[in-house]
């Protein structure tokens, strides 16, 4: 699909470029890159700012942090301080609703394909460029804050070096137009994700492995053949570690949506019965009402993703259409990259598990639980064909960390039928027709290992310094490759 050449600025000519950065990290220096546009050199400057935001502490940085792959810091001394979703407003003191998703690799992302559901901006598809995805913290009242388009523009004349920038490229007049002013920080911070190669530099190393500079362990190799395995992790099934038309490289996502039943987070403030800011008791006035949330819900908010509860932007030119009547689509999120994602912590829309080993070991063993309000197989916690992996029985747990009622439980349960229960490694327990899980330990290790080697900044010249994330430095047991290994070895490489 092709990118509109006035917010997307053709990421597909840097590729050669990118690829060739075999020193090139994850981070960005601050410095201009060499061979930046005017565009991109004045979003950098805009990308950075904080006095741009009305409590002069928030940029789009702050949010997207490059040592953590362009998503925000989860440690309890970050901004956020260790909450799953950021915080902003006049104050700082407003959380938002859901996790901050990396902006590495974003700008391959298609336009929002209404009739089979794919691309689009933010995780609900609900902005149709990078450039409308910009410009939206600025003018949001739990984030950057500003109360208009002309608020906005009347921090950048007041901020320097930003104004130079952006005047340097859009010219003086266009300020006596707010409007327009905004749309063109949009475009400018757009350009700066798609040429930088910071956002793209394909330098992990699988990607190195593919061009036979690297070698995988054989437990990476091992973790590879689970990952492309239908009948085992089938990980690949919506996030292929081929490469599928959008790049010459693997995105490891098919930008299509899926609801797969995340468990409700207990740590988002909105989800509580009473949402109040986690920094001083404000009340959170403006947690968005839902029409579609039944009226016997168990909870009075839900974060639906394609169906509600946000609109998309006033602002947009080109506005997906609402979705908010379609209610078979309802709890659907865009499938995010998985590269860098042993750095991208918190995970899911609603940043419910903070490990990798969390994340697959839920995958797996979803359906084994005992919330008896809609399981039609629960299985006591403890027993021997209980969940393995949680004491309570259970990854759906109330607020007070008991089993809750109902499994799916960051969704309605009217929406049940929505919750996709067709693929492997989704199964209910072996007694009610289903399979055991499709993974067991050791076949979770192995693909954690795999996960590992999608981390931006593998120099092959020097491996010993690549920068391993924390999660992937436990000991690993060493696999001898299995035919199938090889096989799967194989055909990434060919897919290459």
């Amino acid at each position: 699909m092709a990118h509109k050449v006035s917010t997307q600025l053709c990421p597909w000519a840097l590729l050669a470029v990118a690829t060739a950065l075999a020193a090139c990290g994850n981070g960005s220096s601050g410095a201009a890159p060499q061979g930046l546009s005017a565009a991109a050199t004045a979003g950098q400057q805009l990308f950075h700012d904080v006095a741009l935001s009305a409590s002069g502490k928030q940029s789009c940085s702050t949010c997207h942090v490059a040592k953590y792959a362009f998503t925000a810091d989860p440690t309890a001394s970050g901004p956020d301080q260790g909450l799953p979703v950021p915080l902003g407003g006049p104050n700082m003191d407003l959380p938002g609703f859901r996790n901050a998703p990396s902006l590495m690799y974003s700008s391959f992302t298609p336009p929002f394909d209404g009739v089979n559901l794919v691309g689009g901006f933010f995780r609900d598809g609900r902005a149709s460029s990078l450039a409308v995805q910009a410009e939206q913290p600025f003018i949001t009242p739990f984030e950057m804050a500003n109360a208009d388009s002309a608020a906005v523009v009347a921090l950048l004349q007041k901020s320097p070096a930003s104004l130079a920038a952006f005047v340097s490229v859009y010219g003086s007049a266009v300020l006596s137009d707010p409007d327009t002013a905004l749309q063109d920080m949009g475009l400018a911070i757009a350009a700066f994700e798609t040429e930088d190669p910071d956002f793209h530099p394909f330098t992990s190393k699988y990607d190195y492995w593919l061009l036979g500079q690297a070698q995988l362990t054989a437990q990476e190799q091992a973790g590879l053949a689970l990952f492309n395995n239908p009948v085992k992790g089938n990980c690949t099934a919506c996030h292929p570690s081929q490469r599928q038309g959008y790049s010459d490289h693997a995105l490891f996502t098919d930008f299509t949506y899926d609801n797969i039943g995340i468990p409700r987070n207990w740590n988002i403030p909105a989800n509580s019965a009473s949402p109040v800011s986690p920094v001083d008791g404000t009340p959170l006035t403006y947690v968005p009402a839902e029409t579609n949330v039944p009226a016997d819900a168990e909870y009075a908010f839900y974060d639906m993703g394609l169906c509600a509860p946000f609109a998309p932007p006033a602002n947009d030119p080109n506005p997906r259409v609402s979705l908010t009547t379609t209610t078979t689509i309802c709890g659907q999120f865009k499938v995010p990259t998985l590269r860098n994602i042993a750095i991208t912590a918190p995970y899911f829309h609603n940043g419910r598990f903070s490990t990798l080993q969390q994340v697959v070991e839920w995958y797996v063993t979803r359906d084994i639980n005992n919330n008896t309000g809609n399981n039609p197989n629960p299985v006591d916690a403890g027993t021997a064909s209980g969940n393995p992996y949680v004491a309570v029985g259970t990854f759906y747990t109330a607020a007070d960390g008991t089993p809750d009622q109902f499994e799916y439980n960051d969704l309605p349960v009217d929406y049940d039928a929505n919750v996709n229960i067709g693929e492997i490694p989704y199964t209910p327990p072996t007694f009610g027709g289903g399979q055991a899980p499709t993974l067991d330990a050791q076949d979770i290790e192995n693909i954690i290992a795999f996960l590992c080697t999608l981390t931006d900044g593998y120099d092959p010249a020097n491996p010993s310094a690549y920068n391993v994330p924390a999660q992937c430095t436990a000991p690993v047991t060493v696999i001898t490759p299995t035919s199938a290994t090889a096989s799967a070895a194989s055909a990434a490489v060919s897919s290459k």
